[in-house]
This record gives C-alpha cells, structure tokens and sequence, in this order.
C-alpha cells in the first residue's frame, strides 16, 4: 500500500471519532441564537434594539459603569424592576443585556462567539468597569442540564466577557433558587451549579456572589409572593435583589 493510500485508510478512520467527539459536545458551550418557536417573534428584534443601543453608547464616549448579563430573570429589570433600576443603577451608566429564555450557549452567541461574528457581539467597543451576571436556570428547566455542564457554559461566558474587556470586574451571581422547597428537583441542579461556579470567585477580577437566602425562608421555602410562579421575582423581589448586591455594585465601581 502506497503512503497516499495508507493516510487516506488512517483519515478515514479517524472519522467516525471526530464525529462522535463533536455529538458529545455540551449545548451549554456551543454558541447559538435563540431557536426556540416561543421567543421568535420577539427575540431577533430585542437582539437588534440591543445592537442600536450598543452602537449608541460607543457614540455618546460617555463612561459605562455596569452592564447586566443574564435571562428573563435579568431582562425583568425593564419591567418588574423598572423603577428599582432607575433609582439604583441607571445613574452608574448602566446597559442591561438580559434575554428571555436564554441558556448560556445564546449568552455566548450574543458575545459575538460562533457563527454570530462581531456584527452580533453586544459588547463589541464597550468597556464597563463592572459585569453582574448570571445565568444558568434555563438550562436547568429546559433540559435539566448536568450542572458541570452549565458550570462549564458560565464559566464560558466569564471567559468571553475578560476576552472583551480585560480591565473589567465581574460580579457573579449564584443561580437563582427555584420550586418551593429545598429538595425540588431543579432547585437541587441549580445549587449544584453553584457549588461549582463559586470557584470562580478566586480569579483576580471575578467575585462570586450567593444571594439566594434574602429569597427564601428560615426553612428554605420560596415564597409566592417573592416569586410567584417560583422563578421569576415580583417588584419586591428585585427589591431584595437590588438590596443584596447593591453595597457590592457601589464598592466595585470605586474600586
């Protein structure tokens, strides 16, 4: 058998593991828009609002104190937590790129990564002294991901934001609790992921957060009127929220 012919064989058989290595990558790292039937009517016209508002604040050169970072738990600082919003964090300059219903592979697409290219990167030409994120619920109640799978899509993201804007800080936010009790299911993945992502705390720039008991009772239940369909806060919840990490917020923007 020639040479030619001897790495063609070899080639050929290095297929099928190739493809069986590229079927087993996590959803939660690969970069995609938003696909999901639900969100098409609204998704791709907030993502180009998002663009024109990005592009407006490169315009203006005026100082950008804190960009927010999540799903429709962060996308809700324009509805539930509209006046909170304004009274403690529009004054800083802030930009919120929450997106309904996103898992952290759109968070990352958003970020300019995978076929999205720096025409679809919401941060591209910005530079805020200060990230507050978090992510992750929604690829534990869409597909009940592996929580070292979302660990893996969050830290992602942290990458991306240090990759776009190396002078900034993160805040990281632990997973919001979600069910009623403790032992609900999902509530269980997402303290999991916490648990893990907390480790990104110990890098120079990030400081990780656990907000979840200002949420929950002495006996860790979840009240309705905290979150009624127990996921997503009321007015008071983003309250509790903005009461929580706004100490952190003020003391990272001096810094």
């Amino acid at each position: 058998m020639s040479r030619a012919s001897i790495l063609i064989v070899l080639l050929l058989a290095s297929l099928p593991a190739a493809a069986k290595e590229n079927s087993t990558t996590p959803q939660a790292t690969t970069p995609v828009p938003q696909r999901d039937d639900w969100a098409q009517d609204w998704w791709p016209g907030r993502h180009q609002e998002k663009l024109a508002e990005r592009d407006r604040l490169v315009a203006s050169g005026e100082p950008l104190g804190v960009v927010f970072v999540g799903d429709s738990i962060t996308h809700s600082w324009e509805n539930a937590g509209k006046q909170l919003w304004a009274e403690r964090f529009a004054k800083h300059g802030a930009f919120n790129i929450g997106f309904s219903g996103d898992r952290t592979e759109q968070v990352l697409w958003r970020l300019g990564l995978g076929d999205a290219g720096e025409a679809n990167n919401q941060l591209a030409g910005l530079s805020p002294k200060l990230f507050v994120m978090m992510i992750g619920t929604n690829n534990t109640g869409h597909r009940q991901d592996p929580p070292e799978q979302t660990a893996a899509g969050v830290t992602a993201i942290v990458d991306r934001l240090h990759e776009l804007s190396p002078e900034s800080k993160v805040l990281l936010l632990g997973v919001f609790p979600r069910g009623a009790t403790t032992d609900d299911p999902l509530r269980v993945i997402n303290d999991a992921i916490n648990e893990r992502i907390a480790e990104l705390g110990e890098r120079s720039h990030v400081e990780f957060l656990n907000i979840n008991e200002v949420f929950l009772t002495e006996e860790g239940v979840l009240p309705e009127k905290i979150m009624p369909d127990l996921l997503h806060p009321t007015a008071e919840g983003y309250r509790l929220w903005a009461d929580a990490i706004g100490p952190h917020v003020e003391r990272l923007l001096a810094e």
